[in-house]
């Protein structure tokens, strides 16, 4: 089954081709389909609203199937934030340097269980014939008091997972794989995709 994935972003890809691949699903990129620039803007005030968004865009310019996926990271003291800002949350797209600091200036005066935190992952897959699946998986933690670790993107240097001692970007990729709120996100899609077999 070949599936276009609707992002651009290379840890993303990297990170779902690796754990989609054992389940004899092909991933391809819009850059391998002829749109390395494509931009979908994401208008959507939920994970689930920005996914779907994702999907449908490339599904309707591709004809084929196609895998989005909206994540990011909520902080239960900032009431859900950033959230669907993840990628935004200092004001400028991707910089994941200058999100980690502002992260770490607005829980500045948090301690202990007042850090809890989770990543969400929301996937829509639109199939060929135009069915929609839609999945979700979340890894709980808490959020660090600095940044370390050197593997990973994001706010992975920041984030420690329930039962760990050590941040995202401290384990290696497939120890974050086998954990992560994506990697629980794709499960359910295989479950569900299985499901779907005649």
């Amino acid at each position: 089954m070949e599936v276009v994935l609707a992002s651009g972003n290379a840890h993303k890809i990297k990170e779902i081709k690796e754990i989609l691949s054992p389940l004899g699903i092909v991933i391809t990129t819009l850059s391998e389909n002829g749109y390395p620039d494509l931009d979908i803007e994401e208008t959507g005030s939920t994970f689930s609203e920005n996914s779907k968004i994702k999907a449908e865009a490339v599904h309707d310019l591709l004809g084929k199937a196609a895998l989005a996926d909206d994540s990011g990271l909520c902080v239960d003291a900032l009431d859900g934030a950033p959230g669907v800002f993840s990628a935004r949350y200092a004001g400028v797209d991707k910089d994941d340097d200058r999100n980690n600091k502002k992260l770490l200036a607005e829980l500045s005066k948090k301690e202990g269980a007042s850090r809890k935190a989770h990543y969400e992952c929301v996937l829509t897959l639109i199939t060929d014939e135009g069915s929609e699946v839609v999945v979700s998986g979340k890894c709980h933690g808490t959020i660090g008091y600095s940044e370390v670790g050197d593997n990973g993107f994001g706010y992975d240097p920041l984030f420690i997972p329930d039962g760990f001692d050590k941040t995202f970007a401290e384990l290696e990729p497939s120890q974050k794989n086998a954990i992560s709120h994506r990697r629980r996100a794709l499960e359910a899609l295989k479950h569900e995709l299985e499901n779907l077999k005649p």
